[in-house]
């Protein structure tokens, strides 16, 4: 099974991304992991994602494919993967389709942007232990205090309101339109993603007929 996982930020993408990897027995191929991966191995496409990360620049389509390419090669996606943080635009999602990369199913979880700023902007984090809480879903037991060690939590800058609105719109702006350009291809199902993870779950393994 080869799948893109699409959804806003905060609509559990990772989460569900983890638990069908496992479930399929695939790997999971995060774009931004490769890309690291591929910088430290000093492979020809990493040296030249590093030569332009470090003049400060944008990774091009092509080379973000090329590095994506060269990673489904490996032996551990020959029964298929889940690929995570590409495509993101239409230009890539055709680089994909030039370049033979071949994807059987595209899942969009599906998720109202008031719902995704509920979750996101009400998660809390302890500045000295890590753990998290969230002000609804799994608040501490005294406000503002950490239950493990007793430090102030903080709202991370990424869950801060005027954050989340602009990935927000950045995403119905650039990758929402996937959504179409997937559909065409009759290969879009779509999951309602405000429910409980385990059913979310169950939803993905049906949509994709397993």
């Amino acid at each position: 099974m080869r799948l893109i996982l699409l959804g806003a930020p905060g609509a559990g993408k990772g989460t569900q991304a983890e638990r069908i990897a496992a479930q399929l027995n695939i790997p999971t191929i995060s774009t931004g992991n490769i890309l690291r991966e591929a910088i430290k191995n000093g492979t020809p496409i990493g040296l030249q994602a590093k030569g332009l990360i470090d003049q400060g620049k944008l990774v091009p389509d092509d080379v973000i494919i090329g590095i994506v390419r060269e990673r489904l090669a490996k032996a551990d996606c020959a029964n298929g993967y889940i690929l995570d943080g590409v495509p993101r635009t239409i230009p890539q999602a055709q680089a994909l389709l030039e370049q033979g990369v071949e994807i059987d199913r595209v899942v969009s979880i599906e998720i109202a942007d008031e719902v995704i700023e509920g979750r996101m902007t009400g998660r809390r984090v302890c500045g000295t232990c890590g753990a998290s809480y969230h002000i609804v879903a799994n608040p501490p037991k005294t406000e503002g205090i950490c239950n493990s060690c007793g430090s102030e939590l903080m709202i991370r800058k990424d869950d801060k309101p005027e954050t989340v609105r602009h990935r927000l719109a950045v995403y119905h702006q650039e990758t929402e339109a996937l959504k179409g350009f997937y559909e065409n291809l009759g290969k879009l199902r779509l999951v309602n993603g405000d429910q409980p993870i385990e059913a979310a779950t169950r939803d993905i393994l049906a949509a994709l007929g397993e």
